[in-house]
């Protein structure tokens, strides 16, 4: 019995990840489109993809006040969704990622991290 509730797991994590590989395809055709129609800004993701993340408030010289969520610190489903997005809109500290009405915007940098820092 133990062994069919791991495979039932193992089958709902794939799915989810899955599920989020998708989610982030469809965000990055729908950017394509809008560059390709002149559209200034396609429609962002919820915040709430990123702010079920942990992350971790820190303090730095240039940047001021800003947060990092660890991938070892967060949900594999919430992770991968997040910074899969991140990553297909090539968010950079210098183009970073945000949408209208978003408290934070969100940027990678390293391996394994999403940055995020309060709108101006």
């Amino acid at each position: 019995m133990s062994e069919r509730k791991l495979d039932l797991e193992k089958i709902i994590e794939v799915l989810l990840l899955f599920a989020n590989a998708l989610e982030a395809a469809a965000f990055d055709v729908k950017r394509q489109i809008a560059e390709l129609t002149g559209v200034k800004e396609a429609s962002a993701v919820k915040e709430e993809t990123f702010t079920v993340l942990k992350f971790e408030e820190q303090k730095g010289e240039k940047l001021g006040e800003f947060g990092v969520a660890h991938k070892s610190s967060n949900l594999p489903e919430n992770w991968s969704g997040a910074y899969n997005i991140l990553r297909q809109n090539n968010a950079t500290i210098k183009d970073r990622y945000h949408g209208e009405g978003y408290a934070y915007t969100y940027w990678l940098f390293g391996q394994d991290k999403i940055f995020r820092q309060k709108r101006k």
